[in-house]
């Protein structure tokens, strides 16, 4: 049985994705994870709904002796999901050392072991702020990279650079960059879905903790130049974005992949607004949400939303989830906390 390694498994997206590889791909699972960000609980929540098991690890990606002194007993790697990271835009502008610090030096090492161990598929779990303010309209991978507007926009832009630069550098090394838009929900249970450890800087965690009294929801920004003055987000499904992984995988192993790295945009294609987003949750959860509009946050972008051709095409990828499935399961992942 092969393995595939997901960093960052316990976390928000890499919880999704391990349920996805473990319903629907034959791979053995390894989960490395800090827990920095997330709860060790979310394991016991994957194993919940997934129809097989996994092995957990609990490693600092950071600490390059262990990374090499942990995963070194490990055999027949297929590949390697790389999720862990920090990722708050707000964070990164108060503390711009850590996210260099932790972002790249944790893509270095796993880098290095790959290398070390002849693994030779790799996904790397980049972002839409590498667009920064792009000049037009969707975005496509060719869109020019403009300045990034955080530290942690820039981390994602080297990161990007840095696997480009070791493809080059090792020929057999095939790597798929997705760069995602603005994930959002939960699993469609119930039991599963985005739980910081620390105040929520997301929007939709902050509309479904204000929505049971445990948070407060600034909308940051109403004279953007955009249809209602609040910025424009392409807000996609959690559960679609853990799907592009398992098909972005297939690719890989599939030897499907055009260019090395190939990259995609997972994006639904359409732009909605910060509060266009709170009216759909206001009508799916029957919640009226109080929140107060404030100034404009440094960091954020105007407006970005995908074309997600590309994604279609090579990956046979299609998102399902809507705007309402997206503020209705995460409204039942909410509910889910508040019984717990």
């Amino acid at each position: 049985m092969e393995t595939i390694i997901v960093t960052g498994g316990a976390g928000y997206i890499g919880s999704h994705t391990i349920i996805e590889l473990l319903n629907k791909t034959g791979y053995d699972v390894v989960s490395v994870d800090n827990f920095s960000n997330s709860a060790q609980t979310n394991y016991d929540r994957i194993r919940a709904i997934a129809s097989r098991d996994f092995t957990q690890l609990n490693l600092d990606l950071c600490d390059k002796a262990a990374v090499f002194e942990k995963l070194d007993h490990l055999k027949h790697v297929a590949g390697i999901i790389h999720f862990a990271a920090f990722k708050s835009v707000p964070e990164s502008v108060a503390d711009p050392v850590l996210y260099y610090e932790n972002n790249l030096n944790s893509l270095t090492h796993i880098l290095r072991f790959a290398e070390k161990k002849s693994i030779h598929n790799f996904i790397f779990s980049s972002s839409c702020s590498v667009y920064g303010n792009a000049d037009a309209l969707p975005v496509t991978e060719q869109t020019p990279l403009k300045k990034a507007e955080s530290p942690y926009g820039h981390t994602k832009q080297i990161g990007e650079d840095m696997i480009a630069f070791f493809c080059k550098a090792n020929p057999q090394f095939n790597a798929v960059l997705l760069r995602y838009f603005n994930p959002v929900g939960a699993h469609m249970s119930g039991l599963i879905g985005e739980m910081p450890l620390n105040r929520p800087n997301n929007l939709v965690p902050i509309i479904t903790q204000t929505a049971v009294g445990k948070n407060s929801l600034t909308v940051f920004g109403n004279d953007y130049p955009t249809r209602d003055g609040s910025c424009i987000r392409d807000y996609i499904h959690v559960s679609d974005i853990a799907d592009a992984h398992v098909k972005a995988l297939a690719y890989l192993t599939d030897k499907k992949n055009k260019s090395n790295p190939s990259l995609f945009n997972l994006g639904t294609g359409n732009g909605v607004s910060v509060l266009e987003a709170i009216r759909s949750f206001e009508k799916m959860s029957g919640t009226q949400l109080n929140y107060v509009m404030g100034a404009r946050r440094e960091g954020d972008v105007v407006a970005v939303y995908a074309d997600n051709s590309a994604a279609k095409a090579e990956l046979g990828w299609t998102p399902l989830y809507s705007l309402d499935d997206m503020m209705l399961s995460a409204w039942k992942w909410q509910q889910t906390l508040e019984k717990e």
